[in-house]
């Protein structure tokens, strides 16, 4: 059996940034063993799935450990995939997710807007003791949310988010929580990293689905709707984060890097 297979970076315009997603456009599910397996195989951050329906798209996630609930950077990749190659016609495509409802990604020129539902945090008065230990005994931060099991640790400058060196092995043993670090930026509105070692992600280039937390909890301190953003890693990326009511509209790019068809 073989299965098309395509390599997007998302959340940039230029190769060799952005965060690399793998997409797989099935006619029918494979058995989750399977669909597991091949994430593995790719060994990105994320492998997207996606079989049609009528008029939409069932899309699901897996890293190269599981099935997560909602994948920001493969659903842009995703829409790329359908927008620009299988239907170019369409400027719309909904995807269907068993854990976040319906997801619509809209096309406009070279950039993709997700609609998503926004994440409000809640302050964590207790965090794990683990978590101090495991990022270093650089400036503590000034406070520390918890959104969708997400730990989001929130600094007063952008380096003291860079300098950050987590023990990676020490942040597993808080699953099935990740851990989000952000800051204002120096020229954008806020700066993040995120790190998911339980899941099989150390650390994640360019999460967008961190992003649908850290964009009300930067809309409401900076007072703003439409905001800047730059996920910090070392592959780096740039988002464009708007408040919509009870969703979030993230914005972003995606370059193509790989097309073709994996043998099963």
């Amino acid at each position: 059996m073989r299965i098309p297979l395509f390599h997007l970076n998302a959340f940039t315009n230029r190769p060799f940034s952005g965060n690399p997603a793998a997409v797989c456009p099935l006619q029918e599910w494979l058995d989750d063993g399977l669909l597991r397996k091949v994430a593995a195989e790719n060994n990105l951050s994320d492998t997207a799935f996606f079989v049609p329906k009528h008029g939409h798209y069932d899309l699901r996630w897996f890293t190269p450990r599981c099935e997560v609930r909602l994948c920001g950077h493969a659903t842009l990749a995703s829409a790329y995939v359908v927008l620009n190659l299988l239907q170019p016609g369409l400027q719309t495509v909904r995807f269907e997710t068993r854990h976040r409802g319906p997801l619509t990604v809209s096309k406009d020129g070279e950039i993709f807007a997700m609609d998503f539902p926004a994440i409000f945090g809640k302050t964590c008065a207790n965090p794990p003791e683990a978590l101090a230990r495991a990022l270093g005994p650089g400036s503590l931060p000034s406070t520390v949310l918890e959104a969708n099991q997400t730990y989001i640790l929130v600094y007063e400058t952008e380096d003291a988010v860079q300098i950050i060196r987590p023990d990676f092995a020490i942040l597993e043993q808080i699953h099935p929580f990740a851990v989000a670090v952000t800051a204002p930026g120096t020229n954008r509105d806020f700066v993040s990293r995120y790190f998911a070692p339980s899941y099989g992600v150390p650390e994640d280039p360019v999460t967008g689905s961190a992003h649908s937390a850290l964009t009300p909890y930067w809309a409401q301190r900076l007072g703003k709707t439409h905001l800047h953003a730059r996920q910090v890693s070392e592959r780096g990326g740039e988002l464009w984060c708007e408040m919509a009511g009870e969703r979030v509209i993230l914005k972003g790019n995606a370059v193509l890097r790989l097309q073709g068809s994996l043998q099963i």
